[in-house]
């Protein structure tokens, strides 16, 4: 039985978020993606779940001390053991709640079991055409990470 397919953060970004800029630190923003993908993977599948890639990254613009943050991840896709999410980050004014897109990516998560091993996850089955073109998106963000994975052995073992 899966889990819900879809996970939402929101939060205030707080000082300690900042860079030397005074915006918030794309470092920050990544371990929001990384969390925000972590529950949903671990929560669709049922089982821990480790980090493989990061794919199609863009930041769109900076998010500010003091604004409402939502990240938003859902599952785009699955395989056998490994599920590809979209993440959506959003920021804005706390009191008007009128949000924008930060940025956005695929996250690809393995779902382990307590050995280290991978095990099947539920099968996703995208619905809606947002899901459906979600899924297209993945599917080409995990063929670009197997292409690119292969080219780089390549040219180290030659």
């Amino acid at each position: 039985m899966s889990g819900n397919s879809e996970v939402v953060f929101r939060f205030l970004a707080e000082p300690t978020d900042v860079n030397f800029g005074g915006k918030v630190h794309g470092g920050i923003v990544m371990k929001w993606i990384d969390q925000a993908g972590y529950a949903c993977a671990a929560g669709w599948s049922g089982s821990y779940c480790v980090t493989v890639s990061v794919a199609g990254v863009r930041f769109k613009r900076p998010i500010l001390v003091g604004q409402i943050v939502e990240v938003t991840a859902q599952i785009a896709h699955t395989g056998k053991t490994s599920m590809q999410i979209f993440i959506r980050v959003r920021c804005g004014d706390p009191q008007k709640q009128s949000l924008v897109e930060s940025n956005h990516c695929i996250i690809s998560f393995i779902a382990m079991d307590k050995a280290g091993y991978s095990v099947p996850v539920p099968h996703f089955e995208a619905t809606t055409p947002e899901q459906k073109k979600l899924e297209v998106y993945a599917i080409k963000m995990k063929e670009i990470a197997i292409e690119t994975e292969s080219l780089l052995h390549r040219t180290i073992d030659e």
